[in-house]
């Protein structure tokens, strides 16, 4: 919002109205100008900022899904050695298992036979 630059009465009366809207007239151009300057420096720097700012998400998301690689690649190797856990386990405890079994049928079937 622009402002009006105004002088005092007397200065009109002591240049002049002719020389006085001439000041006020450059006091406007001057604020006009450093207002547009000001306008475009903001602007170059928000695009300089906006520029660093896409970079550096880039950058984040890179990272992110680096990692995420990482973990997926870590939890598929967990999962096969949870899994290869498994298999061992059934192998070593079936015949323990079907053993007990056997052994309390058997026990089962003396005493049902008294």
């Amino acid at each position: 919002m622009p402002v009006t630059a105004r002088l005092s009465k007397r200065f009109y009366d002591v240049f002049g109205e002719e020389i006085a809207n001439e000041l006020v007239d450059w006091f406007n151009q001057v604020d006009d100008t450093y207002r547009t300057d000001l306008r475009e420096l903001n602007e170059v720097n928000f695009a300089r900022f906006d520029a660093k700012l896409e970079q550096r998400l880039a950058e984040l998301n890179a990272k992110f899904e680096q990692r995420l690689a990482q973990l997926r690649t870590e939890l598929v190797k967990e999962l096969a050695d949870v899994k290869s856990g498994l298999k061992w386990m059934l192998v070593f405890w079936a015949p323990t298992a079907l053993a007990v079994i056997g052994t309390g049928a058997g026990v089962v079937s003396l005493l049902l036979r008294r």
